[in-house]
């Protein structure tokens, strides 16, 4: 029996670039769906916060036919928290599609996963995405490119990539741009019309060409003994852990006895499940998966990132995969406010602990410790936005937590100095506002490195403490008029600079629990931002609103007006009030203090003090009181 050729590929690169629009256009184009099926876009986002948000979380794999090859396709995440993911399946594919944006060119983590596929040494292939922008620069950005790939120390053989360019939302892609030109200007709207072929007559096989070309197949190694080691694990409800990786030797068989290398070097005889290989998006059970093709693997519980299925007659482990270390952890404590226990499902730390527990069997990015408190969990990870998906993936499934202000990870160097971690960070913004970001990076201790100014945006490039970067993003939404861009990408530990000033501005702390009243917001308003509309139920030390100066102050957002001959309670009716500031999960991650929490709960974000009554919070400030009281 002949064996089946197959070629691995990854689609590679920065957030937003048009990874998941391609993988699309792949699927739609190779025939893995019907004349009469509709088809969702980003169909390989198929996680609930992927489709929201519009980003990729998680690595998810596929497969289509062309020419007789087999082409099993990841899609992997472009943010940069999410980058563990990627370091994992560069060791499972033949080459990368490094996705470049004609107008923004290659930005902070177009840099990290092209290192990491070099590194593996595979030899990428350039696609310059979105060539229908009015602001491309397609030359100037190819020339970004090979700079990019010697500054990252490419051999000569990866230096001679092959590049296309296209359209990823039309399913184009060509090997010069003037051949898609007239699609280009007409936009593919009213003047060229879509056909089966795709925008007038182009279509991907340029590309399919270009890989089946550029890349061998996966040579026949079914003779030799078994090797297969798990870049990925995911779980199923019916058939419990799954580990996910590639062939690399010999053939894997349903039922098969297998040694598993362990870590720490032991090897351990499990004896395999089911075979699963990927058909279109459709998981497919198999007697038998060959050398080459990825596979899902399930019936080994305790399998992990990293270990080696091999032959137990010949075991030949692999090295190890290196998951870079978190940067940045939290504390998730059990819920103890007032509110505690209304809401949620899970309410008590062995729930959140047996979650955290079953978050760690397929997010290796994470890290979970023990504390003083049996209450109270410190989880690690990449990054915020790594982080707050836990957390709300935690809020959505009826859990109730609370947690502490996010704090960087810091490392002593040999010789005792104390490092940080340093992101570098790009940002566009009009030139009107750049003055005004590049003040409050100043104040945040970053160190400008590049400044450039075209067709009106300035280019700014930072290398910046995460410590100064936590709670900018809002800030930086509302100094720009949310039309700036902001990248963040983690650069490496550097030594630490010094205190940097965090919130300016003090809160307003609920003095007693109750409903809020309109009269008492109307009142309180006017030195006051509010995060509370009327008819909220409070309770004391809940934080209701953001003071106008540097000090916290307590407030009475219940206080109801007195009711007399000349003045009815009705009369609330007229009173106008400025609509609540309503905070996002990260928005509020972002805005505590190191004294405050956030409380989660499945309908409910609160911000709230550590210690909830005034007396406790004087006692912890060393019997200062607060100047300044409302109502």
């Amino acid at each position: 029996m002949q064996k089946e050729k197959i070629i691995n590929i990854a689609v590679i690169a920065h957030v937003d670039a048009g990874k998941s629009t391609l993988v699309d256009a792949f699927l739609k184009q190779s025939g893995v769906f019907r004349d009469n099926e509709e088809m969702a876009s980003q169909v390989m986002d198929s996680n609930d916060l992927e489709r929201e948000r519009g980003i990729t979380i998680y690595s998810k794999n596929c497969s289509i036919m062309h020419d007789g090859v087999k082409i099993n396709i990841v899609d992997t995440p472009g943010h940069a928290d999410f980058s563990s993911e990627v370091e994992r399946i560069m060791k499972t594919v033949d080459t990368v599609i490094l996705l470049v944006d004609s107008s923004e060119g290659p930005m902070p983590q177009t840099r990290f996963v092209l290192q990491k596929s070099l590194e593996q040494g595979l030899n990428p292939i350039l696609f310059i995405n979105k060539i229908d922008k009015k602001d491309a620069r397609i030359d100037e950005v190819v020339d970004e490119v090979y700079e990019l790939f010697m500054d990252l120390e490419a051999n000569d053989q990866q230096l001679d990539f092959p590049i296309l360019y296209g359209i990823a939302r039309q399913g184009i892609a060509v090997y010069d741009p003037a051949d898609a030109s007239e699609v280009v200007i007409t936009n593919g709207e009213s003047k060229i019309k879509k056909s089966p072929e795709g925008f007038g007559g182009l279509n991907l096989n340029p590309l399919f060409e270009t890989i089946i070309k550029h890349c061998d197949v996966y040579p026949d190694k079914t003779e030799e003994p078994l090797q297969l080691q798990v870049s990925s694990l995911a779980y199923d409800d019916y058939i419990g852990r799954l580990g996910i990786g590639r062939v690399t030797k010999g053939v894997i068989k349903e039922g098969q006895t297998v040694a598993v290398a362990k870590e720490d070097g032991s090897l351990v005889q499990k004896k395999i499940g089911q075979v699963f290989i990927y058909k279109g998006l459709k998981r497919t059970a198999v007697k038998e998966a060959e050398c080459g093709d990825i596979v899902v693997v399930s019936g080994i519980s305790d399998i992990s990132i990293g270990e080696t299925i091999c032959d137990p007659q010949n075991p030949e482990p692999m090295e190890m995969i290196h998951i870079e270390e978190p940067t940045l952890s939290m504390n998730f404590m059990v819920n103890k406010s007032p509110f505690a226990g209304q809401v949620g499902k899970f309410v008590t730390s062995r729930h959140i602990r047996e979650r955290l527990a079953k978050e760690l069997e397929v997010n290796v990015g994470l890290k979970v410790e023990d504390t003083d408190s049996a209450d109270c969990f410190k989880v690690s990870g990449r990054g915020e936005l790594h982080l707050s998906i836990l957390i709300e993936n935690m809020r959505r499934e009826g859990y109730e937590l609370a947690v502490s202000k996010p704090e960087v990870i810091m490392r002593t160097a040999e010789n005792g100095a104390k490092l940080e971690p340093m992101e570098e960070v790009v940002i566009s913004v009009p030139d009107e506002y750049a003055g005004t970001v590049i003040s409050k990076m100043n104040q945040r201790k970053g160190t400008m490195q590049q400044m450039e100014s075209i067709n009106g945006y300035t280019r700014l490039e930072y290398i910046a403490p995460t410590r100064g970067l936590l709670g900018y993003r809002t800030e930086f939404i509302n100094d720009t008029r949310g039309e700036g861009t902001m990248v963040r990408r983690f650069s490496d530990f550097g030594e630490y600079v010094g205190e940097i000033q965090q919130r300016i501005n003090g809160v307003a702390i609920a003095t007693e629990p109750g409903s809020t009243t309109p009269y008492a917001i109307f009142n309180i308003q006017e030195r006051v931002q509010m995060f509370v509309g009327p008819q909220t139920k409070v309770y004391e030390g809940m934080i209701v609103g953001e003071n106008s100066r540097s000090d916290d102050m307590e407030v009475n957002p219940c206080k109801a007006k007195k009711v007399s001959n000349m003045r009815a309670a009705g009369s609330d009716d007229t009173i106008k009030l400025t609509p609540p500031r309503v905070f996002t999960l990260e928005e509020a991650l972002e805005y505590i203090n190191d004294d405050e929490l956030v409380e989660i709960t499945p309908d409910d974000i609160r911000l709230r003090k550590k210690l909830l009554r005034e007396i406790e919070r004087r006692r912890a400030n060393n019997g200062v009181v607060y100047t300044n009281k409302l109502w």
